[in-house]
């Protein structure tokens, strides 16, 4: 079948364009001049990443449908796109110092952080389950590089196989359910599948079911929700901090679009069978998360369950399905970027050259020694827990407000209880960094890009709390769009 294609669809591609030009000239300048590479390739990529995030601004309230309708720009896509551009600047920043101190290949590595964004940034944007996959494959391949990118270290290339092997069985799954749902209604376009549930006999199709519960596990794998986060504390803990950072983002975050696109916007005819399963995984994924959270003495580890329990508060909003939940999943992922990718900034900044001082105790006496970094790294873990005044709070209130709205009580409780446990292991790192004083406190070097990507990572996770109008004002444009 031939797609039509008009001028004017390459518009809603501009932010993609804009990111991969930049990976090419990148690549182009490290072929022909290795050491201006090395010095230029973050601040290319930093500009790079400006000037798309400046594209997607001027994209929102702009509704554009392209490719035959299988890219769409709209408010929602606009919103995900602007989190994962900020939060894929942030990473940039984050890497400055870092690969240069683990000697990595700079034109390489940012080139690969751009690829991986454009993939993100396609998937959020897919209109189409065959574009999902695409794009989800454009983001894995070059997150799998990443991930073992650190080649000299063998938990680093351990890594990166087992996420590429357990990624690419996720893949088959997605797919084989994609295939399902065209055998059950003869489209593979999300707005053409909503249409063909009204018709009668097709809600009860078990091909059709079988279909949806396959493409739920493929995208639960890369959202790391309970059954499938398997993969999820040995890829973060072998991966280099900043890839790991970067992917606790980046791809949650698209994952989760493209899930809100296929649940909800596609089949929210059949919510009343997805809902039973959202329901138990969401259960499952916070439970899970915090209580084996407890038991970790890696700060990495701790917060791959870290990411793995936040997957499940977002998917109570997912599961509520409602006004309110559409509201509450776009904030959460804008505050959960600020908040997770500080803390991953302050652990690059402790973390030694070849990803040594990853342990807890590393962290204790850092007030002594860093009172700044100490006293941002609270800030990290006490909005990572919910505790005000971070946007961690504003978030979490939000998720529990849609999971009231929808009468689903059962699920607020856990909700809230798994909350009060995962204030345990978060404030934990607090009184290490705070009340211990060892006698010789961990010295530690900030360079000026870490240090403003922290700064940014804290003033958005407390602006968030104390500004949530604004943020919200955009959120409630996207919930009455979907």
């Amino acid at each position: 079948m031939r797609i039509p294609v008009d001028p004017s669809d390459w518009l809603i591609l501009i932010p993609e364009f804009i990111l991969l030009g930049t990976a090419i000239a990148i690549l182009m300048i490290d072929a022909f001049a290795k050491a201006a590479s090395d010095r230029s390739s973050p601040w290319i990529s930093l500009a790079g990443t400006a000037g798309a995030i400046v594209a997607a601004v001027f994209l929102w309230g702009n509704p554009l449908s392209g490719f035959g309708g299988m890219i769409v720009n709209d408010d929602f896509g606009v919103l995900v796109s602007t989190a994962i551009l900020t939060g894929t600047a942030l990473a940039v920043l984050i890497s400055v110092d870092y690969v240069r101190r683990e000697e990595l290949p700079a034109g390489e590595y940012y080139a690969l952080i751009l690829l991986s964004t454009i993939g993100m940034l396609l998937m959020v944007s897919s209109a189409n389950l065959i574009m999902i996959f695409l794009s989800l494959e454009v983001l894995s391949i070059a997150l799998y590089v990443l991930t073992g990118f650190a080649r000299m270290r063998p938990r680093s290339q351990e890594a990166g196989m087992k996420y590429f092997l357990l990624g690419s069985f996720s893949a088959a799954i997605l797919v084989y359910g994609v295939a399902l749902i065209y055998g059950a209604t003869g489209t593979v376009d999300l707005q053409s599948i909503a249409d063909e549930l009204i018709s009668p006999g097709v809600l009860g199709n078990p091909v059709l079911l079988a279909g949806a519960g396959l493409v739920l596990v493929g995208l639960g794998f890369k959202v790391a929700a309970v059954p499938f986060q398997m993969w999820t504390p040995d890829v973060y803990e072998g991966a280099p901090s900043t890839v790991a950072a970067f992917m606790s983002i980046g791809s949650k975050a698209a994952a989760f679009a493209a899930l809100v696109r296929v649940l909800i916007f596609a089949m929210g005819g059949l919510r009343p069978e997805w809902l039973a399963a959202v329901w138990v995984i969401a259960a499952l994924t916070m439970t899970v998360g915090n209580l084996v959270a407890i038991a970790q003495d890696n700060i990495k580890r701790m917060l791959a369950y870290s990411s793995i329990a936040h997957a499940g508060y977002i998917l109570v909003a997912v599961a509520a399905a409602n006004r309110l939940g559409l509201q509450s999943i776009p904030f959460y992922l804008i505050a959960y970027a600020f908040m997770n990718l500080g803390a991953w900034a302050v652990v690059t900044a402790v973390t030694r050259k070849g990803e040594e001082a990853v342990g807890l105790s590393d962290y204790s006496g850092l007030f002594w020694s860093h009172p700044v970094l100490a006293g941002s790294m609270g800030l990290f873990m006490f909005a990572l827990a919910g505790i005000p005044p971070t946007a961690g709070f504003t978030a979490k209130i939000y998720v529990f407000m849609a999971a009231v709205a929808a009468d689903m009580i059962g699920l607020l409780i856990i909700a809230i209880v798994t909350t009060i446990i995962s204030a345990y292991f978060y404030l934990r790192v607090t009184v290490i960094m705070f009340m211990e004083r060892p006698a010789e406190p961990p010295v530690v070097t900030v360079p000026t890009p870490l240090a403003v990507a922290i700064a940014v990572a804290a003033a958005g996770t407390i602006w968030l709390f104390l500004f949530p109008g604004v943020t919200q004002s955009f959120t409630d444009t996207v919930a009455r769009l979907l």
